[in-house]
């Protein structure tokens, strides 16, 4: 076993794979069946590979060569307490937007919060945050929005096998940017608006193959610079927002200050700031629905 890790992290590294170590553990585990713990076991006991898997996992390793995401070759992505189903259509969720979610939930576990809030997830992709929430905080009844049909029916499967417990998570069909008008029952009446929204700027393409070629463009490019999208999606936040409610967003590392700046810029919406992701790079920013609003056009 340690032979045919070896090889195959060789190949991956040098088709310039970001992680070739973890990532021929994964494809081993996925083709032989297995889980990580499981695999670590038989590689301490050095438990040789069946022929058969050792045949899936060789075509693996040349998939992920390939640039194939890892996720799409098992299946898979792994997000807080979740097993996402992902592939082609849908856009695999990041280890930093869980921060994003765990802002989220601090705030629901704050003072002030009723018993069972109401939390819309604008762009919500394969419901990594909507279902995060639903299964995280209790009583919680959260509505997914996402255009995209391909990525809504990931988000549907993904739903499928949770057991959420007291919490409602509804995942509808819908423009994160025309919400307030499809839905106007929700004006002022959400408790949070939490988006991973498209920032990506046109004609910014993304360096790694895993993003540019497979990542559904609609879920990457958010207009010019990137934050035009963004800025509509805040717009409808104010609107759904009860006062004192919270917007939550991530945006690139280098958009923290735009993104603040477009923040100050929506009526309703203020306080704006900025947090940090695991490597200390700007990464989300909230800002509160106006407690006593100024006037507004609509």
């Amino acid at each position: 076993m340690p032979t045919l890790l070896r090889a195959g992290a060789r190949v991956l590294a040098e088709a310039d794979v970001p992680s070739p170590d973890a990532d021929v553990a994964a494809l081993l585990a996925h083709a032989w069946g297995i889980d990580s713990a499981t695999l670590s076991r038989r590689r301490l006991f050095a438990e040789a590979v069946p022929a058969a898997v050792a045949a899936r996992f060789a075509h693996l390793i040349d998939e992920r060569a390939r640039r194939i995401p890892l996720q799409h070759l098992t299946g898979i992505a792994h997000f807080r307490r979740i097993e996402l189903r992902v592939g082609p259509g849908v856009f695999v969720p990041r280890p930093e937007t869980e921060l994003l979610v765990g802002e989220v939930l601090d705030h629901l576990g704050g003072p002030g919060i009723p018993g069972t809030p109401l939390i819309v997830d604008l762009c919500s992709g394969s419901g990594a945050i909507a279902l995060s929430i639903g299964l995280e905080h209790p009583g919680a009844r959260v509505i997914g929005v996402e255009r995209e049909e391909a990525a809504l029916a990931w988000s549907r499967a993904n739903l499928e096998p949770l057991d959420l417990g007291s919490s409602h998570v509804e995942l509808v069909s819908g423009d994160a940017t025309t919400v307030a008008v499809d839905r106007p029952e929700l004006i002022g009446t959400v408790d949070v608006v939490v988006s991973n929204p498209p920032y990506v700027p046109d004609a910014a393409v993304p360096r790694d193959p895993e993003v540019r070629d497979h990542d559904p463009a609609a879920a990457l490019y958010g207009g010019t610079t990137g934050l035009e999208v963004p800025a509509l999606i805040a717009v409808q936040a104010a609107q759904l927002l009860r006062p004192g409610g919270l917007f939550a967003m991530e945006h690139a590392e280098d958009q923290g200050e735009g993104v603040r700046e477009m923040l100050a810029r929506t009526p309703g919406l203020s306080d704006a700031a900025t947090f940090p992701d695991y490597t200390g790079r700007e990464r989300y920013t909230v800002a509160r629905r106006q407690a006593r609003p100024a006037r507004e056009t609509r």
